[in-house]
């Protein structure tokens, strides 16, 4: 099955190796890292979630000794959750952080606590 292009980008707020919870389908309940991130399909792929077996070729030149792999698939951005710090799953808010000199930046926050999100 081939993903969907869409027209346009997702904005998705979640960044690589942040931490999330799967909220939604045959693996809720797990937590992961985020491995990687794609705005074009809306899908995020999480470590050690959503496990598919790929039937692999023997290939001598590439050093491929074939057989069946299993290996992370990804999921739709709905079903995931950010981790918080008391480990349930948090909404996210963003904020704008004014510092001195005149710069902004976002600043990713739990919606019901204010607690940041972003490891800096």
């Amino acid at each position: 099955m081939a993903l969907k292009r869409l027209e346009e980008p997702v904005r998705i707020r979640f960044k690589k190796d942040d931490v999330v919870v799967v909220i939604a389908g045959k693996d809720k309940g797990k937590e992961g890292r985020v491995l990687s991130v794609n705005r074009w399909t809306g899908r995020v792929l999480v470590e050690g979630v959503n496990m598919v077996k790929r039937h692999t070729k023997p290939n001598p030149a590439k050093q491929i000794k074939g057989g069946i792999a299993e290996r992370e698939s990804s999921i739709h951005v709905s079903n995931v959750m950010m981790k918080g710090s008391d480990g349930k799953p948090v909404r996210m808010r963003t904020l704008v952080e004014h510092t001195p000199g005149g710069k902004t930046r976002r600043v990713r926050i739990d919606a019901r606590s204010g607690a940041s999100l972003d490891k800096k």
